[in-house]
């Protein structure tokens, strides 16, 4: 019998053939579809063996078998989801949060706590008195092109010195960075903040009108005074706003008169009105930048405001609307916790209009003491403006 050579073979008829390339071509198809399979099947086998041995390894010690499985409850919180809403053109963004872990005692409201100032009078011995500013020669002109917002200022609280600015005396549209003066007025005329305030069909209704971010309360819900005071600054609750302003001045149109006489009084009725307390853009709500640093100064003088404007996170008290509460977050105060400013950002508050865009204002203590208050109006999103403090900070604070 002849010796057959690599490659060849007899056919039927004992004739000696070479394979084809096709042949070897589908040879190694076959090769590589079952190497695969057994690639696929090994990762399975293997994933699976790993999820048993992760089963048995977290099972009670004391379980038994057929028994009730437990759920276990993380201590644990969940992760945010990581998403910022497209706000719309009458209010800031809004923040999607699951639940967070609900306290022992439901009825407790819980938060976390605000970093720690002092008592009032020291907060206004570290901030200059008054609430004019100094522009000179020193004062730079923001050039950079890491801050993109058209409008911006940086204040020394120690002097009052304006050490950056973009267009900083013009005219803007506050957006909700205008419900920093509604908690300094609502503060100011709260007799109990452990008074109660229901929520009315009026107020969700003007709230879906106007297409405001809200707090989330059902009509018929009833929430603290106090409560109030963290749902219109966390997420912007234009829920929360409304029944604040209903309680302290017995309707909108009235606390408004009261947000123009305390504008008077800061002695900036020049260069500031307001027509509204939540920032819905109105050819009457307006203010420059300058104009609203100096209004989170004066609610930074207050030690209310001041723990509200700092607080990250809130959990509302139990209701029968919402046993759980509510979970509300600062999202600008969160996503700058990490970035270097050269210091630590206690307090901020965010806005858009279709007509400013993206804007926020932002109280800054350093790494070597002093106290800074920026504001920025014009970014093109709310990660932008969160960026454009970031580098004003990062560019003029030691």
């Amino acid at each position: 019998m002849r010796n057959l050579s690599k490659g060849e073979y007899l056919d039927s008829r004992g004739n000696v053939r070479r394979y084809s390339a096709k042949y070897y071509a589908r040879k190694k198809q076959i090769h590589r579809r079952v190497t695969i399979f057994v690639c696929l099947m090994v990762l399975l086998a293997g994933g699976g063996i790993f999820l048993l041995v992760r089963h048995f390894a977290n099972r009670p010690a004391d379980a038994k078998p057929g028994a009730e499985p437990q759920i276990a409850v993380s201590q644990n919180e969940p992760e945010e989801e990581d998403m910022l809403l497209v706000e719309k053109d009458q209010e800031v963004q809004a923040v999607v949060l699951p639940a967070v872990d609900v306290a022992a005692d439901p009825a407790e409201p819980k938060h976390e706590e605000a970093p720690e100032e002092g008592e009032k009078k020291e907060t206004e011995s570290i901030f200059y008195p008054g609430y004019e500013v100094n522009m000179d020669e020193k004062t730079d002109t923001i050039k950079s092109k890491d801050m993109t917002s058209s409008y911006a200022v940086l204040v020394d609280l120690k002097d009052g010195h304006v050490v950056a600015a973009k267009n900083a005396g013009e005219k803007i549209y506050p957006a909700s960075m205008t419900k920093v003066l509604t908690l300094l007025v609502a503060v100011e005329h709260i007799k109990d903040l452990d008074d109660t305030c229901t929520i009315t069909q009026d107020i969700t209704d003007y709230v879906y009108k106007h297409d405001c971010a809200s707090v989330g309360y059902s009509v018929g819900e009833t929430v603290s005074v106090r409560e109030l005071l963290y749902g219109t600054i966390l997420p912007s609750g234009g829920d929360a706003v409304l029944a604040l302003t209903e309680y302290c001045a017995g309707s909108t149109e009235a606390f408004v008169d009261l947000m123009n006489e305390k504008v008077k009084e800061l002695g900036l009725s020049s260069v500031a009105h307001f027509a509204n307390p939540i920032g819905l853009h109105d050819e009457q709500n307006y203010c420059t930048p300058v104009a609203m640093a100096m209004i989170m100064k004066a609610a930074l003088e207050n030690e209310l405001c001041r723990e509200v404007l700092a607080t990250k996170r809130y959990t509302t008290a139990s209701t029968e609307q919402h046993p759980d509460g509510i979970p509300i977050s600062n999202l600008f105060l969160r996503r700058i916790e990490d970035k270097d400013t050269h210091g630590e950002v206690l307090g901020a508050k965010t806005g858009f209009v279709t007509q400013s865009r993206n804007c926020a204002v932002s109280y800054e203590q350093s790494n070597d003491g002093n106290r800074y208050i920026c504001v920025t109006v014009g970014a093109h999103s709310a990660w932008r403006a969160i960026y454009d403090h970031v580098a004003i900070y990062d560019t003029y604070v030691e």
